[in-house]
């Protein structure tokens, strides 16, 4: 085990801050584009953000990937989620031969999607399922801890690994997701230990619960977080006591987007709480993560606070399984294409000397300014 801590404090460190000239000179350029400064908003934005991480000026998503990390989760004997354990095999194969929420919009927008198994509590005898069973499901959070720390650790390394693994086949963007019946119980129960806050502000009602139910599943993550009492300073303490395998894993490949300077997309609440997770183990890994979504879960907005981060819309989406992100990287491809096809206002023939007032502040608000 104290190889594998050795291996993610490695990885940790390996993670470099953005190219700050290479946003610099984004900037230089975006001033130089035929339109009003601004103008573009969150685009604008994102396409610096890429700039920071790549290091280039204009950039292009041509490979895109989705990693789905799939674990079933033993809370779900306690009753806090209305579907039964089965859904979680049963989802993870639909997901791997096109057929889920997940995949049909990946396939509509030209993304890869890898399903991995890390925690199925079945024997999965299919080949469009990336074997990676670190074990088959973890254990009860309301009786005991969810797995060892050297599952946990090997859970991150795992992700870690799959993110490198892209990098290296030219992925350019990549997105988290997930699959695993009972996931928002343990996301939730992730998020009270790291900020300390009561369940029942940050436990929403998954795919759907009674009230007595959803009483009864606060009531469960309370109890978990006082029974295992993970140490909020040690995120894969957190991770190894109320957290889940399909999470650990996220985490990882979080850390390892960053290392290698891939974006990443965070999906929906237990993508975001994974990407804290990371963020935790390493401010760095932040600069290198891209929101999609505003999930519906009410947790989301606790750990999108707590990493600073703004959704880049909000459908009323809370599927899972990463199905903001190929949404997310459509936005990305059209802030690519601005700052890539639009004409400078030299090529378009315009002199821009009328815009140097206005250059000078904000020129665009209607109202009271903070």
């Amino acid at each position: 085990m104290e190889q594998l801590q050795e291996t993610l404090q490695k990885l940790i460190l390996a993670v470099e801050a953005p190219d700050a000239a290479a946003v610099l000179a984004a900037k230089a350029y975006q001033a130089r584009l035929a339109k009003p400064p601004g103008s573009l908003g969150r685009l604008e934005e994102l396409s610096l953000q890429l700039s920071g991480i790549t290091g280039r000026v204009k950039n292009r998503l041509d490979k895109k990937r989705i990693l789905v990390f799939c674990a079933d989760n033993g809370v779900v004997e306690e009753g806090v989620a209305s579907a039964p354990p089965a859904v979680t095999l049963a989802q993870t194969l639909n997901m791997a031969h096109g057929k889920s929420g997940v995949a049909v919009l990946a396939k509509r927008f030209g993304c890869e999607v890898c399903v991995v198994d890390v925690g199925i509590n079945a024997a999965v005898c299919d080949g469009a399922v990336l074997d990676r069973k670190i074990a088959y499901g973890t254990k009860n959070i309301a009786k005991t801890a969810a797995m060892t720390r050297e599952e946990a650790l090997r859970a991150i390394l795992c992700g870690a690994s799959l993110a490198a693994d892209a990098a290296r086949e030219g992925v350019d963007v990549l997105g988290v997701g997930e699959m695993g019946i009972g996931n928002t119980t343990t996301s939730a129960a992730v998020l009270a230990a790291l900020t300390g806050r009561d369940a029942a502000t940050l436990t929403g009602r998954g795919a759907g619960l009674t009230d007595a139910a959803y009483r009864h599943k606060c009531a469960v993550i309370s109890g978990a977080v006082a029974r295992n009492r993970p140490d909020k300073n040690d995120v894969v303490d957190v991770l190894a006591k109320v957290g889940g395998l399909d999470i650990a894993a996220m985490t990882g490949a979080f850390l390892g987007a960053a290392k290698h300077r891939v974006p990443v997309v965070i999906d929906g609440l237990i993508s975001i709480v994974a990407a804290l997770c990371a963020y935790r183990l390493c401010p760095a890994a932040r600069a290198y993560m891209i929101p999609s979504h505003a999930s519906f879960e009410i947790g989301y907005r606790v750990a999108a606070n707590e990493l600073e981060i703004r959704p880049l819309f909000d459908l009323g989406m809370r599927l899972g399984e990463g199905s903001g992100c190929p949404i997310a990287m459509m936005m990305l491809d059209a802030a690519c294409a601005a700052v890539c096809d639009m004409a400078t206002f030299d090529e378009a023939n315009i002199n821009d000397d009328y815009l140097d007032e206005i250059r000078k502040g904000d020129a665009f608000s209607v109202g009271e300014k903070e």
